[in-house]
């Protein structure tokens, strides 16, 4: 297509939108807007969707500087509630130090960690009813550790072993919980959106009182099943809260790419009538509150609740990334709302109730407790040698009955695994 110029008229130009710190840039996070913690106002639950817009471009916080709670936010948690909200973190810090570990020295093949965002899936875990229903992302394990899921478990998934309850059939990381209330995580982005709401909607129709809550990333709000699940949460005034896990980098792309450059991402609950929030994603007891917050409206038949979590990925996206090649290694040290175990860590210390000896403790315990679960999982196999489910099983599962055609199949595939492999048995390990 041929360009053509008019009279005066200035050239039209393409906006591409560009990260304020590329690699080896010095980090000034001056321009973001932090407002003092206490300030937010509190609507009551059931207020309109339009009694929450301004909420939805400020930012909810308690923790105040002097590690204090502060503000019609504060949740007034009692210090044992507070502890094992803080010890339930730094689990699940520990937890994916030693699944990092596990993958570089060749156990599994993949790993996302969490780290910084700790207190998005924790802090919501606490604040749900255990058996509501969830439908995670693939950075939301802190959910399972809070809800008493056995680490065991989650590592015979990762190492996709001969006890992983999934048979190995799906990516590391991406578990299925149906104990725990947890829905089956997707590689494939914001599809437990739409799921969610559909949960949501078959609850409100059965005149159940539990309801789900769903988590993405701020650049899966760019992917249709987003818009399609507000839409019909709106309509139907689903009892679901979606949470936008805002950690500033989708992989490698910015959040810019998302629409962060024009608003945030809480303002879009506006254009759909629906209630938001953004919230100081670590400060675990403002996530608490706000979702607390957001759980008293659902169950209270007041519609659906759009949730920001406002924070910042620690670390690389997953295993299989470098962001030292996409932004600058002072954004993490520089980062103006820190860490979310340490905020809480200082937070009791500051009401008397702990110390840095009781924590240096604590996670000397818990380092202890992965790596014994660790090696009880790896009794039943590592990536590669050999302890893995039946040859047979990847044939089940899907019919009650097994079709005439995927018998075939079955039956010549597992002769030409004892033609080629004799001396492999057909369970998949040497006789």
């Amino acid at each position: 297509m041929s360009g053509s110029v008019r009279g005066n008229m200035a050239p039209l130009a393409l906006h591409v939108p560009e990260p304020k710190f590329r690699p080896g840039d010095e980090v000034d996070y001056s321009h973001l807007e932090i407002p003092p913690a206490g300030a937010q106002p509190r609507p009551d639950e059931q207020c309109t969707a339009a009694e929450t817009q301004e909420l939805c471009f400020d930012l909810v916080r308690v923790l105040g500087d002097d590690h204090r709670a502060i503000g019609p936010w504060d949740p007034k948690l009692d210090a044992e509630t507070l502890r094992r909200m803080l010890r339930t973190m730094a689990l699940t810090r520990a937890f994916d130090d030693r699944m990092y570990r596990g993958q570089r020295q060749g156990k599994t093949s993949f790993y996302m960690k969490c780290t910084g965002e700790e207190a998005t899936s924790v802090a919501p875990a606490m604040a749900l009813a255990s058996d509501d229903m969830v439908f995670p992302s693939y950075r939301q394990q802190g959910i399972l550790i809070s809800r008493g899921y056995p680490i065991v478990e989650m590592i015979n998934q990762i190492y996709s072993n001969r006890a992983d309850k999934l048979k190995g059939r799906q990516l590391p990381i991406m578990y299925s919980a149906r104990e725990a209330s947890f829905f089956t995580i997707s590689g494939n982005l914001a599809t437990q959106y739409p799921q969610a709401v559909g949960w949501a909607m078959a609850s409100a129709i059965k005149g159940d009182t539990r309801i789900a809550a769903t988590w993405i990333g701020e650049g899966s709000t760019a992917e249709g099943d987003f818009h399609s699940a507000m839409t019909f949460a709106t309509v139907y005034n689903a009892p679901v809260i979606f949470n936008v896990v805002n950690n500033q980098w989708a992989i490698s792309s910015f959040s810019g790419f998302a629409g962060a450059e024009r608003t945030t991402f809480a303002a879009r609950a506006i254009g759909y009538g629906m209630a938001g929030l953004r919230v100081d994603g670590n400060d675990p007891l403002a996530v608490y509150a706000a979702t607390k917050w957001a759980a008293d409206r659902a169950r209270s038949n007041a519609g659906p609740t759009l949730i920001e979590h406002f924070t910042y990925r620690a670390e690389g996206h997953s295993t299989s990334d470098d962001p030292g090649q996409y932004r600058s290694a002072h954004e993490r040290e520089e980062w103006p709302l820190g860490d979310p175990i340490n905020r809480l860590k200082q937070h009791l210390i500051a009401l008397g109730e702990w110390s840095e000896e009781q924590h240096a403790a604590m996670d000397r315990e818990l380092m202890d407790m992965v790596k014994a679960a660790t090696k009880e999982a790896e009794k039943n196999g590592i990536l590669g040698h050999g302890l893995h489910h039946p040859f047979h099983t990847m044939f089940e599962d899907v019919f009650e009955d097994l079709p005439w055609h995927l018998r075939e199949q079955s039956e010549q595939a597992i002769h030409e695994r004892r033609v080629k492999w004799p001396e492999w048995s057909e369970e998949g390990k040497q006789p």
